[in-house]
C-alpha cells in the first residue's frame, strides 16, 4: 500500500467516490494502515498479528461493495468480491469455499502480470516492431516447407525424429525420408528495411494487414480428476514444459499484430518463477475478499432443511478466515493475514445467528446509513464520476450539452427515494433506473438532435417521470 497514506487521508480518498458512511470508511481505513504497521514490526512479531476483520451491516445499495473496491483500488491489493450463497457445504454440489482463496490468487497473478508487462513494454514491443518488419518484409509465397506443416504434424514429427535419434532406431515408410531443408530467404534491402520501420513507427502501415505467426492459447480444461470444477486443473499445468507451445498463422491490421506480439514477447521476457512468487506474497499479505450476503448464511441452530447446510457453509467458511493454506495452480497460499470484509442486511436474521466461532473472526462491526433523498442527490453530482457526470459525458460525444438544475437534482433524489419506500429499496442503485428513463428520450434521439444545449429542469423530470411514479404498480416494474 502507498505509505504516505495516513487513516485521515484514506478516508479522504474514499470521500471523493462515496458519500456518507464515515464510521465505515473509518473502520476500513484504520484497517488497512494496520497493514503498514505491521510491516513495520520484527518478524517474530509480525507473524502473530492477524488483521481485525469487518462485518458490514447495511440495506443493498449503501456504499458497502464500494467502500471494499474503492480501498482495494486505493492500496493496489488484490481484491475479490463473492458472494456467500455462492458456496454449498462440502459433500453437495456447487462451489467450495477454498474457491475463493484460488480466485484471489488468480487476481494477484493478473495485477502482477500487468505491472511487469508495463515495465517490459518498451523491450517487448521493440522486438514486435522487427517481428512484423519480418513479415511485411517477407516475398509472398516465400513460407518454408516446415511451415507448411500443421503444427500438430511438426511436434509429432520432431518428437519421432528425436526417438530415432536418440534409440538408433530408423523410421519405416515416408518418416525415413529426410525432410528437406527450409531454403533461406534472401536478404533484404537494410535501405527498404529502414524506410518500411520509419512508416510503421510514424503510423503509415496501421491498416495494412499483415500475416503472423501467435502463439496458441492455453490447452483447454480436462476434468482428470473426475471431481468439481475446482479439482478440474488444466493439461498444460500438470505436464509443465512437456507440452510444445504451439503456433498458428493470423492475419491481422499492423497495429493489431503489434498489440499481440507486444504481450507475447512481453511473456517471455518476465520470470515467471518470480512473478508466481510475487503475487502469491501479495495474495497472503495485501489480499482482501469482500464477502457479501452473509447474512443469507446465518440461521439458528434449532432450525432444519436448509438452515443446516447455511452453517455448514459457516463452518467450512471458518478456516479460510482463522488462517489455512489452500492448494493452487501456482503453490500453496496460505490465508493468515488477508483481510476478509463480510457484509450483510441482516434483516430477517442478526449477526449473533451466524456461529459462534465465526462472530469472533469478524470483530469489527459497523453498521451503514439508509439513505436519505439529500444523499441520493448528493450522490447524483459530488463522487468524481458521478451518474450526473457519465451521463454528460456520453451525451457530450453527440455534440449535446446536458445540465441539471439545482432543483432538477433535488426531485431525481425524491422520486427515487419514494420509490424505493414503496418497492424493494436498492438503496442509490435506484438511481440508475430513474434516470435511465429520465433520459432515454433524448438518448434515442441524441444522434439526430445534432449540437444543442439541453436544461434538465424539475419541470423536464415532471413531464418525464410523474406519470410512471403516481402509477404505482407501473413504478414497480420500470423504476
Amino acid at each position: 500500500m502507498p505509505e504516505s497514506l495516513t487513516p485521515s487521508q484514506i478516508v479522504a480518498e474514499l470521500d471523493r467516490h462515496i458519500v456518507g458512511q464515515a464510521a465505515a470508511k473509518r473502520a476500513v481505513a484504520i484497517a488497512l494502515r494496520n497493514r503498514y504497521r505491521r510491516q513495520q514490526l520484527p518478524e517474530d512479531v509480525r507473524e502473530e498479528v492477524i488483521p481485525k476483520n469487518i462485518l458490514m451491516i447495511g440495506a443493498t445499495g449503501v456504499g458497502k461493495t464500494e467502500i471494499a473496491r474503492r480501498l482495494a483500488k486505493l492500496a493496489r491489493s488484490p481484491f475479490l468480491k463473492i458472494e456467500a450463497t455462492k458456496f454449498t457445504e462440502v459433500g453437495y454440489v456447487g462451489r467450495d469455499v477454498e474457491s475463493m482463496v484460488r480466485d484471489i490468487t488468480d487476481a494477484a497473478v493478473r495485477m502482477v502480470e500487468e505491472e511487469q508487462f508495463a515495465r517490459d513494454e518498451p523491450q517487448a514491443r521493440e522486438r514486435a516492431v522487427e517481428r512484423v518488419l519480418d513479415a511485411l518484409l517477407k516475398e509472398p509465397g516465400a513460407a518454408t516447407a516446415d511451415t507448411d506443416v500443421p503444427p500438430h504434424l511438426r511436434w509429432m514429427r520432431d518428437m519421432a525424429a528425436s526417438f530415432g535419434q536418440r534409440s538408433g532406431a530408423g523410421m519405416t515408410g515416408a518418416a525415413e525420408a529426410p525432410m528437406p531443408e527450409p531454403s533461406p530467404p534472401p536478404a533484404p534491402d537494410p535501405r527498404r528495411r529502414a524506410e518500411v520501420r520509419r512508416q510503421l513507427l510514424a503510423g503509415e502501415l496501421d491498416a495494412e494487414m499483415v500475416e503472423i505467426d501467435v502463439e496458441e492459447s492455453r490447452s483447454p480444461v480436462f476434468n482428470i480428476f473426475g471431481g468439481q470444477g475446482e479439482e478440474m486443473i488444466r493439461m498444460e499445468d500438470a505436464l509443465g514444459g512437456m507440452m510444445p507451445k504451439q503456433t498458428r498463422h493470423r492475419r491481422a491490421t499492423v497495429a493489431e499484430a503489434i498489440k499481440v506480439l507486444t504481450r507475447e514477447e512481453a511473456a517471455k521476457l518476465a520470470d515467471r518463477d518470480s512473478l508466481v512468487r510475487e503475487a502469491i506474497s501479495r495474495a497472503e499479505n495485501d489480499g482482501i475478499i469482500f464477502i457479501d450476503e452473509m447474512d443469507k448464511i446465518a440461521g439458528r441452530g434449532n432450525t432444519n432443511g436448509p438452515d443446516v447446510s447455511r452453517e455448514g457453509v459457516q463452518r467450512d467458511i471458518l478456516p479460510v478466515v482463522e488462517g489455512t493454506t489452500v492448494v493452487t495452480k501456482y503453490g500453496p497460499v496460505n490465508t493468515r493475514h488477508m483481510l476478509f470484509i463480510a457484509a450483510g442486511a441482516f434483516h430477517v436474521s442478526k449477526p449473533s445467528d451466524l456461529i459462534p466461532e465465526l462472530q469472533g473472526r469478524f470483530p469489527i462491526r459497523v453498521e451503514l446509513e439508509a439513505l436519505g433523498a439529500g444523499d441520493l442527490k448528493r450522490i447524483l453530482c459530488e463522487p468524481e464520476h458521478s451518474l450526473a457526470k457519465q451521463y454528460q459525458l456520453l451525451l457530450g460525444t453527440e455534440g449535446i450539452t446536458l445540465e441539471f438544475t439545482d432543483e432538477a437534482l433535488d426531485e431525481i433524489g425524491d422520486i427515487a427515494t419514494r420509490v424505493n419506500e414503496r418497492s424493494e429499496n436498492i438503496g442509490a442503485r435506484r438511481l440508475h433506473t430513474v434516470l435511465e428513463n429520465l433520459l432515454e428520450e433524448l438518448s434515442y434521439a441524441a444522434p439526430d438532435i445534432g449540437a444543442t444545449r439541453v436544461i434538465v429542469t424539475p419541470e423536464y423530470v415532471h413531464r418525464r417521470l410523474n406519470k410512471i411514479v403516481e402509477d404505482e404498480d407501473q413504478s414497480r416494474y420500470i423504476l
